[in-house]
């Protein structure tokens, strides 16, 4: 079991799960929705997530017709992201998570459009598509 929480506080979240794998995706909207090289995710069941605190500063934005982004309406941190067509599945932003996060990288999707400036050196999988 994990918590976790955006920047300023007002969101605080209780994972009532594990989290065996992080994936890395390292595409353009992932790149600009995180403003870093890429996003480190944990896909998890809805279920899982208990919102003990701040679902009013749940802000949302559609990035693309099938997808949305959920945010901190204050700080503006990212905290997951939904495929519409999957709707008992969100993915987490790993780096909200307050605890030491016991977890291995599963693979690296979207590495063609990796940014210039990051050089992959984990050893693990990578794809140019999306696996997760």
């Amino acid at each position: 079991m994990y918590t976790a929480s955006c920047f300023c506080g007002g969101i605080q979240l209780k994972l009532n799960c594990e989290i065996p794998k992080i994936f890395v995706c390292h595409c353009q909207q992932c790149q600009k929705a995180q403003g870093s090289a890429f996003v480190a995710i944990a896909p998890i069941q809805n279920k899982d997530l208990e919102v003990l605190q701040g679902q009013e500063l749940f802000g949302e934005y559609s990035s693309t017709p099938n997808k949305k982004r959920v945010f901190c309406k204050k700080c503006a941190s990212p905290i997951f992201s939904a495929r519409l067509d999957l709707p008992d599945v969100i993915r987490l932003r790993v780096g909200i998570i307050n605890e030491a996060l016991n977890a291995d990288i599963a693979s690296h999707a979207f590495t063609d459009y990796k940014a210039a400036w990051f050089e992959i050196l984990d050893g693990h999988p990578e794809f140019s598509e999306a696996v997760c």
